[in-house]
């Protein structure tokens, strides 16, 4: 058992979330008042993910995309309003870990991405993080790939075909990294991963010569805060229980 805000706090410096500017606040969002034995996780703090925490007594809820986003109205109203009275009304907390739990070199989306998909020696490719790279086991049709990917993801990619080759660099960044795609090229990758894809993605991969997967933004997120739930439920000793919900995007 822990207060929501020593474990706010733990997950702040462990993720290192302070030093990492963002487009949210990281950390506790909603401070409830209830002492944390029972954790939920889930990749957005959506008015269902609440009505199943509640429906599974937990105490707290840990996820990627939580609340106040720049450039959002701050007032507690209308759809915002009522996920945050039914948190308080039943005591609940919520924590968010956005850009930090991307990068994260051992929790983070993008390296449990990699042992997700089994893509060898994967490693951060930029400075900030977003960007990984590594390979795989052996050289194969991209097509083979995204199949793969497909299978292990639950979700088929949409895949742009840029090049007949064998692929064998990877590289990727999840959710809505598209724009990363020139970068991803300059790096030298046969084939880049995100979650989405815009009009103007399909043009960039075929005249750069780079296979794009847009493989879902919520289907590429949903392992970072799995893997933190699974931790901080084993360095507290607390019940963890990851909630998948439906997104096609």
């Amino acid at each position: 058992m822990i207060d929501a805000e020593a474990l706010a706090s733990y997950c702040t410096t462990l993720l290192e979330a302070e030093r990492i500017s963002d487009y949210c606040p990281n950390g506790l969002q909603v401070q409830g008042q209830r002492p944390v034995r029972r954790l939920v996780s889930g990749v957005t703090a959506s008015r269902a993910l609440i009505v199943a925490a509640i429906a599974a007594d937990a105490d707290a809820i840990l996820v990627h995309h939580g609340w106040f986003w720049k450039g959002e109205a701050p007032c507690l109203v209308g759809m915002k309003g009522q996920r945050v009275g039914l948190m308080m009304r039943a005591e609940q907390s919520l924590l968010a870990y956005h850009l930090p739990l991307d990068v994260h070199p051992v929790l983070g989306n993008n390296r449990q991405l990699a042992e997700v998909l089994g893509i060898e020696a994967p490693r951060p490719a930029t400075d900030d993080g977003l960007i990984w790279q590594g390979r795989l086991p052996q050289p194969m049709p991209a097509t083979a790939f995204a199949d793969a990917v497909g299978r292990r993801l639950a979700r088929a990619p949409l895949h742009v075909a840029a090049v007949d080759r064998a692929i064998e660099q990877v590289a990727w960044c999840t959710g809505a990294a598209q724009r990363h795609l020139a970068q991803a090229h300059a790096l030298g990758a046969d084939l880049f991963i995100s979650g989405e894809i815009s009009e103007q993605t399909v043009h960039e991969a075929r005249e750069l010569g780079i296979d794009y997967l847009a493989a879902g933004h919520h289907a590429t997120e949903r392992y970072g805060v799995q893997a933190l739930g699974e931790h901080l439920a084993e360095h507290f000793g607390l019940e963890h229980r990851y909630i998948e919900l439906d997104n096609p995007v």
